[in-house]
């Protein structure tokens, strides 16, 4: 049960659409399934720092994280900024981005940073935690945990497998627009992560 219960919470943290999942997207339409899903795979391990972090009761770490929200605001959201600009200017290629082990890392790390700079990751978990489980102790926190990151991760999975599957339709037109799209909607993502700074 406890285990079903950290599933339920890694898959309702992963699954509104965010920067990370117009990342994801774009990812797999660019450079295939597996970039997509590793992109994605970085956020689930972030989500399952953060699942530790509320379920292991760590205060401490968290009232470090709530202290330090605007400077964790302002290097999030520049790197948002950054990844917006690089993703509307960049061109497609003629065929399907063969990314190489760098390139799958690279997803990898990028989306892990973003989302463990995002405060309101583990404002979140700390919400849903207490309100699913109404204050009773996590007698298994490392299974709860282990189920945040088996959640968050099917929901990449799933995210990924869906949007390949339109992949093949797409001709270089329609991936230049992909880009520019993402890439404005990546920097806008940015742009209110630094404006919400004070």
């Amino acid at each position: 049960m406890i285990f079903l219960r950290g599933i339920l919470i890694g898959f309702a943290i992963a699954a509104p659409v965010g920067p990370i999942g117009v990342l994801c997207i774009r990812r797999t339409l660019s450079h295939g399934k597996l970039a997509g899903f590793l992109s994605g795979l970085g956020a689930a391990t972030a989500d399952m720092l953060y699942g530790a972090i509320a379920a292991f009761g760590l205060t401490v770490i968290t009232n470090l994280l709530v202290e330090n929200t605007s400077w964790l605001r302002i290097i999030g959201g520049c790197f948002l900024l950054y990844l917006g600009i690089k993703t509307f200017l960049e061109k497609p290629a003629d065929h399907a981005a063969q990314a190489n082990q760098s390139g799958y890392f690279g997803a990898y790390l990028s989306t892990f940073f973003l989302t463990i700079t995002n405060p309101i990751t583990i404002l979140s978990f700390a919400a849903i935690f207490a309100g699913t489980l109404l204050g009773e102790k996590i007698n298994q926190p490392l299974v709860m945990v282990a189920g945040v990151f088996i959640g968050s991760a099917c929901w990449w999975l799933a995210l990924s497998l869906g949007v390949g599957l339109m992949r093949s339709r797409l001709d270089q037109n329609h991936m230049v627009w992909i880009n520019r799209i993402s890439g404005a909607i990546i920097f806008l993502f940015g742009m209110a992560a630094l404006m919400t700074v004070h």
